[in-house]
């Protein structure tokens, strides 16, 4: 193929992007007539060659770097075989499309199926690793136990695939479960094996159905635009899913890049090292248009406004008051504020002052008058009417009109001194305002009769 032979030559960087899009239009249309029976197959549209140890960790899903491929290129990876049941028709399906993938398989299934494996390198697809038992602790568990579970499963698809098992093989791993930990990478870096994480997964491994896989899937490639998609190829899920992600790969213009290890006789496809990463480089950053100097031709500065230009009383400078004492109470540490420094003005001086009010007469708090009179004019009334009852009792004769009026006075007065006994014994003041009230009940007549004169009089 055109993009393969391109991947083993050394280049220009620009002549390979040419190659490459070059390849990228050409190569379908070659697929396509080798794929026989299938005139609409979507096909594999170039071979990239990566070094794993140029590129060690690949994916963004936990990684800077992923594979450098162009917008709406995708690589098609599956983790867990082989499962014969599932796993043979994977096959089948990618085969009908013509497309190529990368396979991780797990040491004790290899060891189960043999066979499967070695389909895989038949069919040309790419074989990489993934573990001995598949643990999803490589995380927590100890280095020693990592390595056991590492070394195991490449011997076991090596004893798989069998004679030439050093070349079929790819230096490719993928940790179970995406369980990275520091020393398995460097571990794993130490032997020359490339990490792939992934892209996008597609979730085939949960309890969904079949038309939830093709929707993750499809939608988080859109959302990316292109990139690794993470797979299963022992779920019957994916299986049923898998026709329909590639038809639509195809209907929205996808293509599929095939990925293999670099060679002492198949070198690293030539790419700038900007393009390992899914967004630019921040060092891309810098070969961006920078904004130019600009030289001032004037930088005299404004004269500084007056004290007149804002209009202050008598347009003179104000000192600043002193600030406050901090060895007054506060809390220790926290300084007092300062006064604000703006310009204060002065209280007016005493003589400029308004009038004071008049202070009020003594005469304001006097007794009204009439109040007197009512009093003077009731208080020889009782008196009159106790001596006439004092003279009644002693002649002994019929008490006439006269003589009841002054009972009712007798009983009046009585009342009156034990109002104004209670009076002093509650602490009322003995004034004429307060005691009168109980003396005005004896002859409310003339009481009111001598106010309302009084009023007529004012």
């Amino acid at each position: 193929m055109s993009s393969a032979v391109l991947g083993g030559i050394r280049t220009r960087p620009w002549a390979a992007l040419i190659g490459g899009l070059i390849g990228c239009i050409v190569a379908p249309a070659a697929l396509a007539a080798d794929c026989p029976g299938h005139p609409d197959a979507l096909g594999t549209s170039r071979t990239l060659v990566v070094d794993p140890r140029a590129h060690r960790l690949l994916g963004t899903m936990q990684y800077r770097e992923t594979l450098p491929l162009a917008d709406h290129e995708v690589v098609l990876t599956f983790d867990d075989g082989p499962l014969p049941r599932n796993s043979n028709r994977i096959l089948d399906i990618l085969a009908s499309q013509c497309v190529k993938a990368t396979f991780f398989e797990i040491g004790r299934m290899a060891q189960a199926s043999p066979e499967g494996v070695r389909k895989l390198r038949d069919a040309g697809h790419t074989i990489g690793t993934h573990t001995e038992d598949h643990p999803l602790s490589m995380n927590r568990m100890s280095i020693e136990r990592a390595r056991q579970e590492i070394d195991e499963g490449i011997a076991s698809v090596k004893a798989a695939l069998g004679d030439d098992a050093d070349t079929a093989l790819a230096p490719f791993f993928r940790i179970p479960g995406l369980a990275r930990a520091d020393a398995v990478e460097d571990y794993l870096g130490a032997q020359g094996i490339q990490i792939w994480s992934a892209d996008f997964p597609a979730d085939d491994w949960r309890h969904i159905p079949s038309s939830r896989v093709y929707d993750l899937a499809m939608s988080r490639l859109e959302a990316k635009g292109k990139g690794i998609l993470l797979l299963h190829d022992i779920q019957a899920r994916t299986v049923a899913a898998l026709p329909r992600i590639l038809n639509e790969l195809r209907a929205r213009g996808y293509r599929i890049v095939h990925v293999v290890p670099a060679t002492p006789e198949r070198p690293a496809t030539p790419t700038e090292p900007e393009r390992w990463r899914l967004h630019p480089a921040p060092d891309a950053i810098a070969h961006w248009p920078k904004i130019p100097s600009f030289v001032f031709a004037d930088t005299s500065t404004l004269p500084a406004p007056s004290l007149s230009d804002f209009a202050w009383p008598g347009a003179e400078p104000i000192a600043l008051v002193e600030p406050f004492d901090r060895t007054g109470r506060s809390a220790p540490g926290v300084p007092l504020p300062r006064e604000a420094p703006w310009p204060r003005f002065s209280e007016l001086p005493p003589e400029n002052t308004a009038a004071s009010l008049p202070v009020p007469a003594q005469s304001l708090f006097e007794m009204p008058e009439g109040l007197h009179v009512a009093l003077h004019s009731v208080t020889p009334s009782l008196h009159h009417a106790e001596q006439a009852g004092s003279d009644g009792h002693k002649a002994g004769k019929p008490v006439s009109a006269d003589t009841a009026d002054s009972r009712r006075a007798t009983r009046g007065k009585r009342r009156l001194a034990h109002g104004t006994e209670r009076s002093r014994r509650h602490g009322a003041p003995e004034v004429a305002g307060h005691a009168i009230p109980a003396a005005a009940a004896i002859h409310r007549g003339p009481l009111k009769r001598l106010v309302q004169i009084k009023k007529r009089n004012v």
